[in-house]
């Protein structure tokens, strides 16, 4: 007798990252959120009896792209100050900003914003970093965005603050609040090494390593944060976090762009992760990360969109893609991040770092079923040689038909689901003519 079954997905293309490659002509079954079945599709048909059937024909079935550094809020500040450098973006314009306007309605409208926006471009997981997380939950939540939310800590007072003691405070009582909500998940989230003293620094890293909670942290982003350091501690920061202790398998340093040959080797033999934020270290002039030796040393990398504001979009498909050219013209080896490389950073690879990687990141028997189905059928994408390159260098969000999350769907053949578009548009415009004022 047939098994039951939620939902049997029958994709052209299967890609389940791990094991590499790609199926042809195989089924995806869903139960309860869970991948129950993979299995060839005529099996799966005779298999299992779904409530709910689905034929893709022409797309790719992936995993759900991993976000692995956002600041989802500023997609309120998309567009506010383009073509500046880091410091004087945040100095002059950013920090301001937020001073007169972040507040819990700013956050809850601008991460509902952004997980409109990620959701409908295959994302299906967020590292988040930013003021009033709880409001972020809120919004993550309504969305159906699986989400990591940063317990953001910094050394001077903000409308969400007063000190690094109520930062850490509001951030634990937090993750003690929602430690039911089967999307949600926490990290320590220490702005920079600029703007956090080695108290501060110290007490994170005894924190995460009793709660077993990662950091994520931006690292070495720019030359000037790297020479304010040596005149300030003495120390690059990464040094400075070393000797505090922070390093280990649950650290994630953002952008990691400056690093040299010795910083490389010390972010492997500690089992750290990078974020990679090509495109929003591209547009503030911040450089290139030595992507490459990162790999053939054998550090942990995902892709991060950063905020919408350094960035202006949060699209993983374009970080992915640039990600990896970038990798071959920095380092002149055509060969560096190949197309499955590329996919798994995006996938897999930011879901170790996130502690996440045996609940989603790839298409298997028993993982969560965050799954995204990709057309290929168009001109644009044709003919397919190799469905895994193609999602790399050929497709991109704009090719998503259908998102799934916990296996539900969120967007549904390039319709949201539960999110209303023209509410969302109406509250960017008020936040619009606020910050404007």
């Amino acid at each position: 007798m047939p098994a039951s079954a939620d939902l049997l997905l029958l994709p052209q293309w299967l890609v389940p990252v791990e094991p590499g490659g790609w199926l042809a002509d195989h089924a995806v079954a869903v139960q309860d959120g869970t991948i129950l079945d993979v299995l060839p599709a005529d099996i799966a048909r005779a298999r299992y009896r779904p409530a709910r059937v689905l034929d893709l024909p022409g797309h790719a079935l992936m995993p759900g792209l991993v976000n692995l550094h956002c600041h989802a809020a500023m997609s309120l500040m998309r567009g506010f100050a383009d073509d500046l450098p880091l410091m004087p973006w945040l100095n002059a314009h950013i920090w301001p900003a937020e001073k007169r306007h972040v507040s819990e309605a700013f956050v809850r409208d601008g991460s509902l914003i952004a997980a409109a926006e990620m959701l409908a471009g295959g994302v299906t997981t967020v590292n988040d970093m930013y003021f009033f997380p709880g409001a972020a939950a809120e919004a993550f939540l309504q969305a159906g965005l699986r989400a990591a939310l940063g317990m953001i800590v910094l050394d001077f007072p903000s409308a969400y603050a007063v000190d690094a003691d109520d930062y850490l405070a509001k951030g634990l009582t937090l993750r003690d609040r929602l430690k039911d909500e089967t999307l949600l998940s926490f990290a320590f989230a220490p702005h920079a090494p600029y703007t956090l003293s080695d108290a501060t620094f110290a007490r994170i890293g005894t924190l995460a390593e009793q709660l077993g909670v990662p950091i994520h942290t931006h690292l070495h982003e720019t030359e000037d944060e790297i020479r304010d350091s040596l005149k300030q501690h003495g120390v690059r920061p990464l040094e400075r976090l070393a000797r505090l202790g922070l390093l280990g398998p649950h650290f994630i340093g953002v952008h990691a762009v400056h690093l040299n040959e010795a910083e490389i080797g010390t972010l492997a033999t500690h089992g750290c992760h990078v974020a990679h934020c090509p495109s929003s270290n591209l547009k503030l002039a911040s450089g290139i990360a030595p992507v490459a030796a990162l790999l053939e040393a054998g550090v942990n990398l995902g892709f991060g969109s950063d905020g919408a504001a350094s960035n202006n979009r949060l699209d993983v498909f374009a970080e992915m893609r640039l990600a990896a050219l970038l990798a071959k013209g920095a380092s002149g080896n055509a060969a560096a991040l190949p197309a499955a490389a590329a996919l798994k950073a995006a996938t897999l690879d930011a879901a170790r770092a996130l502690n996440l990687d045996d609940r989603i990141g790839s298409i298997a028997p028993g993982k969560r079923a965050d799954l995204v189905a990709v057309d290929l059928s168009g001109p644009a994408c044709q003919p397919v040689f190799d469905p895994v390159s193609q999602l790399v260098y050929a497709a991109g969000r704009e090719h998503v038909t259908h998102v799934w999350v916990d296996g539900v769907a969120k967007l549904d053949n390039r319709r949201p689901v539960g999110l209303d578009p023209d509410d969302l548009a109406a509250r960017a415009r008020y936040w619009r003519d606020k910050l404007k004022g």
